[in-house]
């Protein structure tokens, strides 16, 4: 898909060619990559900040709408539509920060400066977000209509709005939400608001936010009176109570407040071009021992749950002489044959570089699987020099893609292989690309085992590569071991993500995290459930509800590297400005959906839904929706105008009021594809559909007129044709007649008698 986009990219530019724009400096499309660099050319004309793009699909329209250019006609249509970035001409970015996530808000204005201001197209508007990205909303405002973006359950409102394309709204990659808005007059301008959260980075005590903001030249408005002004506003409240300071920034940001664990700062500019690089910002707040704190509210009069809201940080400080846990680490990795090519190979760097991180104290061992296991030794190895290379000679001669997948076989027996390990903390790392029938089944057998166990039982970090493979089952695997889940929904990803779980789970500082006295509360609820360890490479975020009165004082325990035992206490304080609700929602969403997926609870699935609905988060179990409202009809009703009418003035009135809907395709990752897995189509891959009985017709019918036209309909047929006499003209038409018939019977055949192909 983003190939598709790209492509359609680069030929919108090229049409965009044809714009004239009077003395002022023509709008110059930069130098496209040749196609001998595909990925410099993905990489370069994938929008790298908020963007909107004029759908062209009949390329005579594209002109300027003030001044004509009379440009040569230009026969035929753009299959499929190009796309031609609209210009700018205003920006303005809010980024408030707060524990671990990032809430943004661009609002902006852009004009369809490239379609005549007769005609009309659609606009696209594509969305590029930071870290672990969840779009929030979209608004905008044209010419007397506004269009919004809202979350309804799933099966609420069905049938009443109309079902829109993919192209419509959807995800182009993980990271990039893109949403269509139809029909847009030539030289309008769009008002648009967006918003999205994402993760704040965390290294050595260290937040760090970055925020797409690199807009390319040719969105710069090609009038150079134009007035071009850029803001930036940026608030950060660490919800600790200890002191924040402010490290680097991108953009020259001045102060407007500082108080305990809050900062303030804002810029404004009149410029000649837009931003060309991203908005960076980083702040330190924690010091250099583990600490933490708790923040209470009270829900508000919407809120769906009106039980109390805590939310628990536990940061680890950046002492580099903290001991971190000697290890006994397992990695299982599938090697069925939808690992062949990328996936395999970036799985096979990241494991080299892990190895490599490994201490001589530590020991490993390495399990592939397909449909059969396969063991780089019987026992757990040290990590020496000689044994890793050892590894990298195995991991190159056995992790050749092919065969199904069985998950439940080679992580039982990691399992096996750990339950006595005595004085480390035992790590499994399981990396699939795939979905398995008795996923269900591995939950309970782990919950029973793990749950069960000594007083370090061994930590699944799960990893999933794809859409086919069910992350929420990877998701509850970890979050029943106290391990952690991450994944790579893009193959050029798998990589760099893979390591970051690797690192995450080599340096963890604090284990078996326990509160006890929140157990004397009258109703608790905790995401997870289970508290995973504290690594040094990211903060700690637990929440939760609760109903009774909460302890004045609380204390955090656990096991640190040493094995001895620590405990810290959390100051508590009310989270009077800061929304817990909307910084916990994503974690929660996903915890429950896990859980809903693992006991198949309709009542977890209706909650999920509407804390999805309230918070403006995706979730399996909620759609989004398009509302269309025009105010121009409600402008243009007059009583006079509907005397001749059926429908009554006030049914008019009551019609032009209710908003038009367009339902969006699900934009949930799923809970995996069996079937994908069996048949072990790659990641990135689509399932082959078979054709629709329309398309069979179409193309029969076609296929036959087009054979009869460059048979018939040369000049000198039509010139002979001239010359029959009626007898011959009545043969030729029974002759026409007897091959049309045979064209409508080999389309019956195709439809009736096509096989699995639908040739």
């Amino acid at each position: 898909m983003a190939d598709d986009f790209v492509k359609a990219v680069e030929d919108g530019l090229k049409l965009s060619k044809r714009l004239y724009f009077g003395k002022d400096r023509p709008a110059t499309p930069p130098k496209v990559p040749s196609s001998m660099d595909k990925s410099g050319a993905v990489d370069m004309l994938l929008p790298k900040s908020p963007m909107v793009y004029a759908v062209i699909t009949d390329p005579k329209i594209v002109d300027n709408p003030d001044i004509p250019s009379y440009q040569p006609y230009v026969h035929g249509r753009c299959d499929p539509p190009s796309l031609i970035p609209l210009q700018m001409n205003a920006v303005e970015l809010d980024v408030d920060c707060y524990l671990d996530t990032a809430f943004v808000r661009v609002s902006g204005t852009w004009r369809v400066h490239c379609v005549m201001g007769s005609k009309s197209c659609d606009c696209r508007i594509a969305v590029p977000m930071g870290d672990q990205g969840s779009i929030l909303g979209v608004e905008a405002e044209i010419s007397g209509k506004s269009y919004h973006t809202q979350l309804i359950a799933l099966g609420e409102n069905d049938g009443a709005g109309k079902s829109a394309s993919v192209e419509t709204g959807s995800f182009l990659k993980p990271n990039i939400f893109t949403l269509t808005l139809p029909q847009i007059d030539g030289g309008s301008y769009l008002s648009i608001r967006l918003r999205w959260s994402q993760k704040l980075s965390y290294r050595d005590g260290e937040f760090s936010v970055n925020v797409p903001f690199k807009f390319p030249e040719y969105v710069t408005p090609a009038i150079k009176k134009i007035p071009k002004r850029e803001k930036i506003h940026l608030n950060v409240n660490a919800g600790t109570g200890t002191e924040v300071l402010c490290n680097t920034s991108s953009h020259p940001l001045k102060q407007l407040r500082r108080d305990v664990g809050k900062l303030g700062y804002s810029y404004e500019s009149e410029v000649l071009k837009w931003s060309n690089i991203d908005f960076d910002f980083s702040y330190t707040v924690s010091p250099s021992h583990i600490f933490g704190g708790v923040l209470l509210q009270s829900p508000s009069v919407h809120d769906v749950d009106q039980r109390e809201m805590f939310c628990m940080c536990l940061l680890p400080g950046t002492a580099k002489s903290r001991k971190v846990f000697k290890k006994d680490v397992i990695f299982v990795v599938d090697i069925s044959g939808s690992m062949q090519g990328k996936p395999l190979e970036d799985t096979k760097n990241a494991l080299a570089v892990a190895l490599s991180k490994l201490d001589p104290g530590d020991s490993f061992n390495i399990i592939a699987f397909n449909g059969e296991t396969y063991l780089f030794s019987t026992s757990m190895e040290l990590a020496t020099k000689e044994t890793v290379e050892r590894a990298h000679q195995w991991i190159g001669i056995n992790f050749i893609a092919g065969g199904s997948t069985n998950i439940c076989a080679p992580l039982t027996k990691a399992v096996e292989m750990l339950t006595n390990s005595r004085g480390s903390i035992p790590i499994i790392f399981l990396v699939t690309d795939g979905a398995v029938e008795d996923e269900r089944q591995i939950c309970d057998a782990m919950k029973s085992r793990l749950t069960n166990g000594g007083s370090i039982c061994p930590r699944i970090y799960t990893f999933g590569i794809g859409s086919y493979c069910n992350h929420y089952f990877l998701r509850m695997l970890a979050m029943i071991s106290r391990g952690y889940y991450g994944a790579a929904y893009d193959l050029d990803s798998i990589e760099i993500q893979m390591q970051k779980l690797f690192t995450r789970g080599f340096s963890s500082v604090l284990a078996n995290i326990a509160i006890d006295t929140l157990k004397d509360l009258d109703e608790f609820e905790m995401y997870p459930s289970r508290i995973p360890d504290l690594s040094s490479e990211s903060p700690l975020i637990v929440s939760g509800r609760y109903q009774g009165k909460f302890p004045d004082t609380l204390k955090a325990k656990g096991f640190l590297g040493d094995l001895s035992n620590f405990d810290v206490e959390l100051k508590l304080q009310l989270a009077k400005d800061i929304p817990l609700d909307r910084i916990c929602a994503k974690q929660q969403i996903d915890l429950l959906t896990a859980q809903a997926w693992f006991s198949e609870d309709k009542r977890l699935e209706e909650k999920v839904s509407k804390m999805s609905v309230q918070t403006g988060v995706l979730s399996e179990y909620t759609r989004m929706i398009i509302v269309e409202t025009d105010e121009r009809n409600n402008a243009s009703e007059s009583p006079g105008t509907n005397k001749g009418s059926k429908k009554s003035d006030h049914q008019k009135i009551l019609d032009s009021e209710v908003p038009k809907t367009i339902m969006l395709q699900n934009l949930g990752i799923g809970f995996g594809d069996l079937t994908a897995t069996a048949e072990n189509f790659p990641p990135g891959s689509e399932i082959p559909k078979l054709p629709e009985v329309a398309e069979i017709f179409v193309k029969a019918a076609s296929n036959c007129c087009s054979t009869l036209g460059n048979k018939c309909c040369c000049l000198c047929c039509i010139e002979c044709c001239n010359k029959l006499n009626d007898q011959c003209v009545i043969v030729l038409t029974q002759l026409c007649t007897a091959l049309a018939c045979f064209g409508c019977f080999e389309c019956c055949s195709n439809l009736c008698c096509c096989g699995q192909d639908g040739q």
